[in-house]
């Protein structure tokens, strides 16, 4: 059960948010109700609530202040939704700079207006209940989940059971039958008079602002790239829905663009792909997002894929033709192979001065799959720019092929030093160290991500071990050692079937027992008699 705590000085509405949706049923509990900010920080002190829906004008200690308060007095804070009586820019514009997660007008209140906000709440508060590889958030589920989109982006699945399997480790669903991937930069004007850190800030909420309205708009994923550069993809569930989608997203994009420099005075520059169905087709969208971005400006900020913009392209850099060995140099932490292909294609570049839209597009790709492939893929990359004034973010600020390339060079150089280190530090046999992992925390949850990440190593790159060292598989491994585990529990005759469950980290007795038969051919409770 979450615990939900209602902030408001009118005793209607108090009693109206209480009443409007079924909450026992969507496993939520009202701790409390208060009619100020001050008396909610007492109850927030004495019996922290997981979301808080308060007023934002309020005696004595307004909503704002009170999201201020929590933000700055505790680690773990409540999840703030905003009421209003009216629509305030001002006021919502500093609603989302202290990270609310909902801004709602109370006169435009519906019960499924009000839902759809808390189970979107509910869900990401579920999500970072799940076990983390690690206590620091770059190990989160959604850490991984970017991760994974990143590798979609860029094709760089090795082969459909890999995707099957780490989108079934990641819950990340594929059921809808369309999918059209958008290229977007953000861009503003008044950057330029801001101190570097108030820059960060403007397009972080910039960012933030275009993830909570698009999903509103249209069923998406949003993928931060860097700083300045976001991917999305259009997901469609049905064939009627994917009827005159240009229309629709110059709609949604025009809104956007509109809300965007309200809040903001930023605005997205968008390069639309090709429609696909086939999720691992998304990365062709991509491509063709990011030619279809090429030809955009500020007349033209949005701009569709066809065979217009297909002559009108600067033949963006095709990545796939370097993904497997590439993949492979970053996965075995090979620094001969991967300083052979980066030297092999600056050599080309430099040939041919003129392909600068194009250098920019390969370095891009490099630094991606550093990002994810690497462990605590951001962090060490901009450790190697720490020097750097706009970090790895630099490459973006390079104006001629020259420039570019001296940021490649630099960029391979400290990948092959970081690769160099690694390999004397994985000298031991990775599988092995796996193993004893699992053996050592058998009666947890495990997942290929918490392992990997136990071991600094990628969990494709684990999984692909996995696979070529062991006889079976990593989850048919972990599953094995667990129904071992419970063998000898059950020999002991100390435990019932659902705390031997239960110990062993599976999600129920039945699911015990399902598993236990598949693997043994009899259920624990005959093993047990015999």
């Amino acid at each position: 059960m979450y615990k939900l705590l209602i902030v408001d000085d009118e005793p209607l509405v108090q009693v109206g948010i209480k009443s409007m949706l079924p909450w026992e049923t969507m496993q939520i509990e009202i701790s409390g109700i208060a009619s100020n900010g001050q008396a909610a920080c007492k109850l927030i002190e004495k019996d922290m609530p997981d979301i808080v829906i308060t007023d934002i004008k309020m005696p004595i200690m307004s909503g704002l202040e009170l999201v201020k308060y929590c933000n700055e007095n505790f680690e773990h804070h409540p999840e703030f939704i905003i009421l209003t009586s009216y629509e305030d820019f001002e006021l919502a514009r500093q609603a989302i700079s202290c990270h609310v997660q909902d801004y709602l007008v109370k006169l435009e209140l519906t019960p499924e207006l009000l839902k759809e906000s808390i189970e979107r709440i509910t869900q990401e508060l579920s999500s970072r209940q799940l076990p983390e590889a690690s206590s620091d958030s770059k190990f989160s589920i959604s850490y991984y989940q970017e991760k994974f989109y990143i590798q979609l982006l860029n094709n760089m699945f090795e082969d459909r059971e890999q995707f099957l399997l780490q989108s079934k480790e990641l819950n990340i669903s594929f059921a809808d039958v369309g999918y059209l991937t958008c290229y977007c930069e953000i861009r503003t004007s008044s950057a330029r008079n801001m101190s570097d850190e108030k820059q960060i800030k403007l397009y972080h909420s910039s960012f933030q602002m275009t993830k909570e309205l698009i999903s509103q708009y249209h069923k998406c994923h949003v993928i931060a790239l860097d700083l300045y550069h976001l991917a999305i993809v259009f997901c469609y569930s049905s064939e009627q829905d994917m009827h005159d989608t240009t229309a629709s997203l110059q709609d949604i994009m025009s809104k956007l663009n509109d809300t965007l420099f309200k809040y903001y005075m930023s605005y997205l520059i968008c390069g639309f792909g090709t429609l696909v169905k086939d999720p691992l087709a998304i990365s062709e969208s991509y491509q063709y997002s990011r030619d279809a971005f090429s030809t955009a400006d500020e007349d033209t900020r949005v701009v569709f894929f066809n065979e217009y913009t297909l002559s009108k392209a600067n033949n963006s850099f095709n990545f796939t033709l370097f993904k497997d060995i590439l993949n492979t140099a970053f996965e075995e932490y090979d620094t001969k192979t991967l300083c052979k292909t980066l030297d092999d294609m600056m050599e080309l570049f430099k040939a041919n001065p003129h392909h600068y839209l194009q250098a920019i597009d390969f370095a891009s790709n490099i630094l991606y799959l550093a990002i994810s492939h690497l462990p605590n893929g951001e962090s060490t990359v901009s450790e190697m720019f720490d020097e750097s004034k706009d970090n790895y973010l630099s490459l973006y600020k390079m104006k001629s092929m020259e420039q570019v390339m001296d940021w490649l060079e630099y960029f391979k150089n400290s990948l092959s030093e970081y690769f160099n280190t690694r390999q004397k530090e994985v000298r031991k046999p990775i599988v092995t160290q796996a193993k004893k992992y699992i053996k050592n925390h058998i009666n947890s949850r495990l997942s290929l991500q918490e392992v990997a990440a136990a071991l600094c190593i990628s969990p494709n790159y684990l999984s692909q071990l996995f696979k070529k060292y062991n006889k079976i598989g990593f989850t048919d491994y972990v599953t094995q050692c667990k129904i071992d585990e419970a063998k000898h529990y059950l020999y002991e005759g100390n435990l019932c079937i659902y705390e031997i469950a239960e110990k062993l980290g599976f999600e129920s007795a039945f699911y015990f027992s399902k598993v236990f038969k598949k693997v043994e051919g009899i259920s624990p409770s005959d093993f047990q008699k015999r």
